[in-house]
């Protein structure tokens, strides 16, 4: 029997939603189950299991419906491995000897991770790992994240189970940190003692009440969050069911802080950033526009030497909503250096505010301000006043901000749109404004020039670029040729054909190289895949090399992440040469 038929249909970050079997139509999907009978349809438990119970034990995963049709209308693949001598993880410098076997089904321990140098072996491709000490690792403060990480980013293109540790009440979060099976180990012992496990924690089982309508429900809104980018939002939300779900959500966060390729630049229209909690302000996506804010941005040039805080607003982008353009009505002037301060995000330039995450977050507004966020905005706008020699802030965003250069307070305890508040942005901007207006075009020069400095490597290939067309889709030209559009829904970028070559010389986008002698019809893959950038994000353009020749473009589909061994599409061509 061939291998297992899988492939990456909707993916959130670490989170994958996989279709089992024919891609074009699926029999099963992970997240699921692994079952010890036949209690619930292989729709949601695509795996059986079993053990011989010998030492060291043997476990068996066995499909529920055919996996691989290409080779069989049986079902299958049916895979067998043996776990080895499994030491508990406190022991994790000691070596167990007898190391488990490896092939499709491949069982690992936190020993093993440490000290079983086969696992190294390039030629390994699992399609199932099993975690065989998960239960134990969730019991050390770090280590059970920490260990999935390590495992997903090792075996990208394996199904991941974490035996003993998934119910309804946490696969969310599971699923969140990356594991696409569970078993029912948990429910059985919840129902021997008359209770069931719900998507909110245990309780008391209800007269006939199963446990399998709970894992139904739990794994249909998993697998409906990770197909519309809000899976991280279940999470949180689920992980106040126990504080040790806290705890894992917080080490996961540090985990994914740390770690390049994994987030995306480029998000699906109707995606956002929902922080609805004091914990989600840690989301790794928040504190990676903190660090570029504070360490890598670069105000557009040729403005004037005032920095104007402006108060966010609940439409974005901000300047399509009425508070912003009243604000824009009274500036009468485009050249100071406009900037809203905004929580979580702490700053968003105005010439950022199209892009993701800035103009895709929603957050709750109370006119309160917590510790936490006045000292991430003092420190983001304490950066952009060590980077640019401002002459004075005109603070109109309602926080209090002081510092050695002159601050003009326009709010002075008032709305933002009050009529005197206004009057008095107004004075403030004619009274320090040096500088004249911008055009139109400039101004979009300007934002463009940031966006690709943000989401690119460099903004040069702009370099001698007009811009004509209507709002919003403005068109990019360079002598006279369309070279790029702006693609509003994305919030960045649509690059023409003639634009390739342009970018090439400037070396303004990340490169992958694919293998020599093959011809490139289609997406990329594994199979034409020769070296990639490990920092690509998901929704990246990336320039496509064969040898020393660019061949065109490409958009993509999984963060850099997934690369070394995710079947299907990693990225889709965009334009080629």
């Amino acid at each position: 029997m061939a291998g297992l038929g899988r492939t990456v249909i909707a993916r959130h970050r670490m989170a994958r939603l996989w279709a089992l079997g024919d891609r074009s139509n699926p029999v099963s999907k992970a997240p699921g189950l692994v079952v010890t009978d036949e209690e619930i349809e292989a729709s949601w438990a695509p795996f059986t299991t079993s053990s011989d119970g010998g030492i060291p034990r043997r476990i068996n995963l066995n499909s529920r419906a055919p996996f691989a049709p290409w080779e069989s209308e049986d079902n299958g693949p049916n895979m067998s491995a043996s776990i080895g001598h499994v030491l508990p993880p406190s022991l994790d410098e000691a070596d167990a000897g007898e190391v488990a076997s490896k092939g499709e089904l491949l069982p690992l321990s936190w020993q093993a991770l440490n000290h079983d140098e086969g696992l190294m072996d390039d030629n390994l491709n699992p399609h199932v790992v099993v975690l065989t000490d998960a239960l134990q690792l969730a019991n050390r403060p770090g280590r059970l994240v920490e260990a999935i990480h390590v495992v997903k980013k090792r075996f990208p293109g394996a199904l991941l189970w974490a035996p003993g540790i998934g119910g309804p009440d946490n696969c969310a979060v599971l699923s969140w940190f990356g594991i696409d099976l569970f078993d029912t180990t948990r429910t059985k012992q919840a129902e021997a003692h008359g209770a069931v496990l719900t998507w909110n924690g245990p309780r008391i089982a209800m007269e006939g009440e199963s446990s399998n309508s709970h894992w139904r429900s739990a794994l249909a809104e998993v697998r409906s969050a990770i197909s519309s980018n809000s899976l991280r939002e279940l999470a949180q939300s689920q992980s106040l069911n126990s504080p040790r779900l806290v705890e894992h959500m917080r080490n996961h966060d540090k985990i994914i802080s740390k770690s390049e390729g994994v987030l995306s630049q480029i998000v699906s229209e109707g995606s956002a950033l929902r922080v609805h909690s004091l914990e989600s302000h840690d989301d790794p996506i928040i504190l990676d526009w903190f660090d570029y804010i504070t360490n890598k941005y670069q105000s557009p040039e040729g403005l004037d030497d005032v920095l104007i805080l402006l108060p966010c607003s609940a439409r974005k982008p901000y300047s399509s909503s009425r508070s912003h353009k009243a604000f824009r009505n009274a500036m009468k002037h485009n050249s100071g250096h406009e900037v809203i301060v905004t929580s979580p995000l702490g700053l968003v330039p105005r010439d950022l505010e199209e892009v993701w995450p800035a103009g895709h977050y929603d957050i709750p507004v109370t006119g309160d301000w917590t510790q936490d966020e006045v000292n991430r905005v003092t420190e983001m706008i304490d950066a952009l006043l060590a980077k640019k020699q401002y002459r004075v802030i005109i603070n109109h965003s309602g926080l209090e901000y002081s510092c050695d250069i002159p601050v003009i307070d326009t709010r002075q305890g008032s709305s933002a749109t009050n009529h005197e508040s206004l009057q008095r942005l107004e004075k403030a901007v004619a009274e320090n404004m040096q500088t004249k207006k911008r055009s139109g075009e400039r101004i979009n020069l300007d934002n463009f020039r940031s966006v690709s400095r943000f989401h690119h490597l460099n903004s040069d290939w702009l370099e001698g670029v007009q811009v004509r067309g209507r709002f919003p889709r403005w068109k990019i030209l360079k002598d006279g040729e369309q070279i790029a559009m702006w693609a509003p829904e994305r919030g960045g970028f649509s690059i023409a054909k003639a634009c390739i070559g342009i970018l090439d010389r400037c070396d303004s986008l990340k490169r992958i190289t694919l293998k020599e002698n093959i011809k490139w019809k289609g997406d990329v893959n594994l199979a034409n895949l020769e070296s990639y950038d490990s920092s690509i994000k998901a929704g990246e353009d990336v320039l496509v090399m064969q040898g020393s020749q660019c061949i065109g473009s490409a958009r993509a589909s999984a963060p850099a992440w997934e690369w070394s061994g995710t079947p299907g599409r990693l990225a889709k061509m965009h334009q080629r040469l």
